[in-house]
């Protein structure tokens, strides 16, 4: 796999050189053209940093990005995934272990991130499928999130809303918001109703 380094510290971009060419699966390119992957270092990935995927990206085939992050992520994750970004490490994480195992995955079409960046993804897709999908008939019938689902599920299973609570990891009023919403969406009359809609519709 062929691994193009960007990086505007010197020191920065001779450590991560080292430990792609002491990998023999990987070999180190000078231009992003040539790379089947391009790393990209930055200490804040902002909209500055997305702009500078994006131009990266127009001079390249094909090929994935990774991400090595200094201290703080502020961009949208999604728009990072539209620009090619398919890995990120956080630099106090990277390690020539860390480094190379996240390029091998690229090379075999995975990808990583970090719990955090995960949960934000997740969480970024919920409120597209909610406030976007559903309220314009896009949601090919499924009309529940993730987290609206395993509500309904536990109460199905006989769980009260301390025991929901606990089991999600979620605050009891979380779980009454979202249980209160998903029934005034779906114009529901109390939990037994919500329960019953959404077992009838094959939703949980």
């Amino acid at each position: 796999m062929r691994v193009a380094v960007h990086a505007a510290d010197p020191l920065t971009h001779a450590g991560l050189a080292g430990y792609v060419e002491g990998d023999r699966r990987l070999l180190l390119v000078d231009r992003t053209e040539q790379a089947d992957a391009t790393v990209l270092v930055a200490d804040t990935v902002g909209g500055e940093t997305l702009g500078v995927l994006h131009r990266l990206a127009a001079t390249r085939a094909t090929g994935p990005f990774l991400v090595v992050v200094g201290t703080r992520w502020t961009a949208d994750i999604a728009l990072a995934a539209e620009c090619g970004v398919r890995a990120v490490l956080w630099r106090r994480d990277t390690t020539p272990d860390t480094f190379t195992r996240a390029l091998v995955d690229l090379s075999e079409g995975g990808g990583s991130l970090p719990p955090d960046l995960q949960g934000r993804l997740l969480d970024q897709i919920e409120r597209t499928y909610r406030d976007v999908l559903i309220p314009q008939g896009l949601a090919h019938g499924r009309r529940l999130t993730v987290r609206e689902a395993d509500i309904l599920r536990l109460i199905s299973e006989g769980c009260d809303l301390a025991e929901i609570a606990e089991k999600l990891a979620y605050s009891e009023r979380t779980v009454k918001n979202i249980l209160y919403r998903v029934m005034g969406r779906l114009e529901l009359r109390n939990r037994a109703h919500a329960v019953s809609y959404a077992i009838r519709s094959g939703l949980i």
